[in-house]
């Protein structure tokens, strides 16, 4: 086994071991799939092509959370399904690029826990006041791993698919120069219109929420 750790120091990104690589063919493209262990025992995986190629254009980023509801169960109450799926879509057209997928489900409350947080928005609570009832922050994720996953990959410059600034401020001080950001803007539909304007309010999504 193979391991791989950032560059940065134990403070800026944990160490992450190279566990196994094989193919993934998949409808948008013919992917490699490299599978890590974290420091902390999660695991976590990359999906990528095309990263042989001697050229010096930044390839294409997606940092992806762990949505099992949204990315397996089709949910409508969120646009992570439809991210991850557009995102692997431009990788493939582009032929060069990566998916970190990153197993920190529900904003890094763990699977139960977001069902819990469901229930509370059942009641009339948006996603972050039912975060904190539930006695989290509003976003609990860590993006050090995917920092370490990145550099294993040889990717150290990126064009990143994103809506968050929180996400590339993270990758950016952690060394990761982000040349571009890419707004994803995917999935809008009746059932996560709320989702989606908590998102831009109040967690500073860069979305537009004018009508379509």
């Amino acid at each position: 086994m193979n391991g791989a750790e950032s560059t940065n120091d134990a403070t800026a990104a944990p160490c992450v071991e190279r566990v196994a690589e094989a193919s993934l063919p998949t409808e948008f493209a013919a992917f490699r799939l490299r599978a890590y262990r974290a420091r902390n025992g999660k695991e976590h995986i990359a999906l990528f092509l095309g990263l042989d190629a001697v050229t010096d254009e930044p390839p294409l980023v997606r940092v992806h959370s762990e949505c099992l509801t949204g990315d397996a169960l089709f949910s409508q109450r969120c646009d992570c399904g439809p991210q991850l799926h557009e995102s692997m879509r431009r990788v493939g057209e582009a032929g060069r690029g990566a998916i970190v997928y990153l197993r920190q489900e529900g904003r890094g409350i763990g699977l139960l826990n977001k069902i819990r947080a469901y229930a509370l928005q059942d009641q009339g609570d948006d996603t972050v006041d039912a975060n904190r009832h539930l006695g989290f922050p509003d976003d609990g994720r860590d993006y050090l791993p995917a920092v370490a996953i990145l550099e294993d990959l040889g990717i150290h410059r990126l064009r990143l698919m994103t809506n968050n600034p929180r996400k590339v401020k993270a990758l950016t001080q952690a060394g990761i120069e982000i040349v571009e950001r890419i707004p994803l803007v995917v999935g809008r539909n009746p059932h996560n219109r709320r989702y989606l304007a908590t998102k831009a309010t109040r967690l500073g999504h860069l979305i537009d929420l004018k009508p379509e």
